[in-house]
């Protein structure tokens, strides 16, 4: 259990990190900052996840002078490119259609930051995931429910209809959600 009189803030607007952070049973006030998520040519993954959750971090700390402040970033791989947030109902389609009966990887990183002690923790976590053969009619109802527009990869892997789609997974459930919880959880223990 982690037990600290020191703010925690949240630099997400993410609502499954939210969520995730609640099952710790910390007390959170979130945020959102305003980022450019850009990937660049040639950068690996991991290496685009760990400098947009720094680059969120940057952001952060000018809105939060004391506390402990957490960013993160999620992206989702395959083929040697990254998939990140539908455009629109038509891109979600066809990143579905390119997850289908294959295995991706999802990257997530965090950034934690206390301002007491100046000490900063950024780490990353990398699941592979392997989906079924999806079938073109329930592409389009999961697309229709409006769920994937705000998700790497067009798909939560904790949504009701999106949960289906995965056939198995090697590596952390949560951090293809959008935070790795148990790495997280020993590296806030250690930034305390």
């Amino acid at each position: 259990m982690v037990k600290t009189d020191i703010p925690i803030y949240l630099a997400s607007k993410s609502p499954r990190r939210r969520k995730l952070l609640k099952q710790l049973n910390l007390k959170i006030k979130s945020f959102s900052v305003e980022t450019e998520e850009i990937v660049l040519p040639a950068e690996q993954p991991y290496a685009t996840v760990i400098r947009i959750a720094k680059e969120k971090m940057a952001a952060a700390k000018k809105k939060v002078k004391n506390g402990i402040i957490i960013t993160a970033d999620t992206i989702v791989f395959l083929d040697g490119k990254v998939l990140g947030k539908p455009e629109n109902q038509i891109d979600a389609f066809r990143m579905l259609k390119k997850l289908s009966n294959r295995t991706h990887q999802v990257y997530s990183a965090f950034c934690i930051y206390n301002s007491a002690t100046g000490k900063t923790i950024t780490e990353y976590v990398k699941t592979d995931v392997r989906f079924r053969k999806l079938i073109e009619p329930e592409i389009r109802d999961y697309i229709k429910s409006g769920s994937p527009m705000d998700k790497a990869g067009a798909y939560g892997i904790q949504d009701d209809f999106g949960a289906v789609f995965v056939d198995h997974i090697n590596g952390c459930y949560y951090n293809v959600v959008g935070l790795p919880l148990s790495k997280f959880y020993h590296a806030l223990l250690r930034i305390i």
